[in-house]
């Protein structure tokens, strides 16, 4: 393994160690943010708590062109994994541990880099991305730094990401009349009914979209995750409360949605709400996001960063597209390991992360 890897793997040992589970979101100001002050010699570091588990740490060396950003909050460990999620263990091949590969790997190797180099760098390392709470991206965002890009790292395989969906949560609410079910219904009397009838029109929506194309990606998705409402069988089922969530492209118009899916049958839900917004990478209309995603582009062919496909899954990536910057996606593993048993990150990955983040930096200083 050569020294940079084994850098890697020192600092990714001691960051799986910290409990950073969102949730419980139980993540303050110590901790894993005390290895990391203590690791990063030569940065000026901040520490913002948002509350909630949110906690932001920005460490700026000399005056950097990018800011790399990572999260480090991870998602709660199954009962199936083989041993202990937070004691590291190291393969020939893999590293395996809570949050290997989404993301402490990326971690890890920044500090591993920051190390081992003196150039310029700048690194937004945040605790709140597990919980589909943006508080920390707009917390940093209200200060306006100034940056060419913004580089968030991902499970990518070694590959910058462009674009990828937005992710939409909605809760709604039908109401009904409750009564005994044996006489004649009217269609406004069963919100079980209104649900059920509901779904169905909005699934016909969602086929209706299939043709619509961005980057690769192909339709809309949409997930009906949770219905619950009624009585029993013989009674009349007065509420029903139904979440559900889509993934728009990029250049769909997410509000015009949200109204179609809120007025899609009569009546209409009593409460319609979203739950969580994270817009697609890059934002803006079909123009802007092109011009955009031509931008990352050529900002990942200068940094010698392989181009790979867009991809389903939602990142932060999209926050700092909105908020104007150039923003790609690019880090170690893949997202099939994420949020699985014995998570693991391959060392190829982690140690060519590391070397591409090296050579970048190191660059900057020449």
């Amino acid at each position: 393994m050569s020294s940079l890897l084994d850098e890697t793997l020192k600092h990714l040992r001691a960051l799986v160690g910290y409990d950073t589970r969102n949730p419980p979101r139980e993540i303050n100001t110590g901790g894993i943010f005390d290895y990391l002050r203590a690791n990063l010699p030569g940065f000026a570091v901040t520490v913002t708590d948002f509350g909630a588990g949110a906690v932001n740490l920005y460490a700026v060396r000399g005056q950097p062109k990018y800011l790399f950003n990572v999260h480090l909050d991870t998602v709660p460990d199954s009962p199936h994994w083989s041993a202990d999620p937070h004691t590291l263990r190291v393969t020939e091949d893999r590293a395996i541990g809570l949050g290997s590969c989404d993301i402490k790997g990326a971690a890890a190797a920044l500090v591993a880099v920051a190390n081992a180099t003196s150039g310029d760098m700048a690194l937004l390392l945040s605790t709140d991305e597990e919980a589909n709470d943006a508080r920390c991206i707009d917390g940093f965002l209200k200060d306006k730094p100034v940056y060419e890009a913004i580089i968030v790292a991902e499970p990518t395989r070694g590959e910058a990401v462009l674009a990828h969906r937005g992710i939409h949560s909605v809760q709604m609410r039908f109401k009904g009349r409750a009564g005994h079910a044996s006489g004649e219904q009217q269609p406004a009397d069963n919100a079980l009914h209104q649900a059920m009838h509901w779904g169905t029109a909005a699934l016909g929506y969602v086929a209706k979209q299939s043709h619509e194309r961005f980057g690769g990606l192909t339709g809309l998705r949409f997930n009906i995750g949770k219905v619950e409402g009624g009585i029993k069988a013989n009674v009349i089922a007065p509420t029903a409360d139904v979440r559900f969530g889509f993934r728009p492209l990029p250049s769909m118009d997410a509000d015009r949605m949200l109204e179609t899916f809120r007025t899609l049958v009569e009546p209409q839900p009593v409460e319609f709400g979203e739950t969580f917004r994270g817009d697609s990478l890059p934002a803006g209309d079909t123009a802007t996001a092109e011009a955009r995603r031509l931008a990352a582009r050529d900002l990942a062919d200068e940094l010698g960063i392989p181009v790979g496909n867009a991809v389903d899954f939602w990142t932060e990536s999209a926050l700092f597209s909105a908020a104007g910057y150039t923003s790609f996606v690019y880090g170690p593993g893949d997202i099939a390991q994420a949020h699985s048993a014995d998570e693991w990150v391959a060392l190829s990955q982690l140690q060519h992360y590391a070397e591409t983040i090296y050579r970048i930096i190191d660059r900057g200083s020449a």
